[in-house]
């Protein structure tokens, strides 16, 4: 009898917390998914280039943030709470969604740029991100990544407006840093291969952490011999960084 009870209270109260966080939620006028795209296109894509697409995207992201806002304005100045839950809620989910940035500038910008011009623009640019990536590694151990982005946002920036600047190698490799700190490995080579491409007298050991992320993360192991063997042939390397660099070498040639 005592377990009856006791059985029956738990369904009473969970149907009590059920209701309490359940009531006016919308829950019938939420949008049904679909399996498919409609067949009326809502925009029109005239174009078949990325960038072009990305664009498109990222202003409908923009319009629909901003459709969103005008409407919780809507129904606050009305007065209207129920609805006005919904459309918060709608625009706290859309702006906790991840949102990529498609273009990887330093893939647009290609190998051939070389980094030759002084240009004052470009250098207050880098210097903010340089500032921001900084001030996001201020704590030593707990990185800012909201921070990282910005500084990553600024250094692409410059390659992508300024692709004559001499700081675009300099970007390029802080860039490549925060990727591989982000574990975006493949994109972090990219651009360390730009950063000696850029300018081949780089001071940045950008061809060491190619190698090294060849050879690491993405196991592409004759390009990370080939690296290895010119960075060992330029010189210059700390006394322990070369003491690693030569032990690959040995066991990537299978030499003892």
């Amino acid at each position: 009898m005592a377990k009856r009870i006791l059985t029956l209270s738990l369904v009473v109260l969970l149907n009590v917390i059920v209701g309490c966080n359940g009531v006016d939620r919308g829950e019938g006028q939420v949008l049904a998914t679909r399996e498919n795209t409609p067949k009326t296109a809502v925009i029109k894509i005239v174009t078949d280039r990325e960038t072009d697409i990305v664009e498109q995207v990222v202003t409908n992201r923009l319009a629909y943030k901003q459709g969103l806002e005008a409407l919780s304005e809507y129904y606050k100045r009305t007065g209207n709470s129920l609805k006005l839950s919904w459309a918060n809620r709608e625009l706290k989910a859309l702006n906790t969604m991840v949102q990529y940035q498609y273009i990887i500038e330093a893939n647009v910008a290609g190998p051939e740029l070389k980094a030759s011009d002084t240009i004052t623009l470009a250098d207050y640019i880098y210097q903010d991100g340089v500032r921001a990536e900084d001030k996001a590694k201020a704590l030593l151990i707990i990185q800012d990544d909201n921070l990282l982005r910005t500084a990553l946002g600024r250094y692409n920036h410059v390659i992508r407006k300024y692709p004559t600047s001499d700081k675009i190698d300099d970007a390029a490799y802080r860039a490549g840093r925060i990727y591989e700190h982000f574990k975006d490995y493949s994109i972090a080579l990219l651009y360390y291969q730009r950063t000696y491409q850029w300018d081949p007298q780089t001071p940045y050991p950008a061809k060491y952490r190619a190698a090294y992320i060849l050879d690491e993360h993405l196991y592409r192991r004759d390009e990370a011999l080939e690296l290895y063997q010119q960075v060992l042939e330029k010189g210059g390397l700390l006394p322990k960084r070369k003491e690693f660099v030569e032990e690959r070498v040995r066991v990537l040639t299978g030499k003892k």
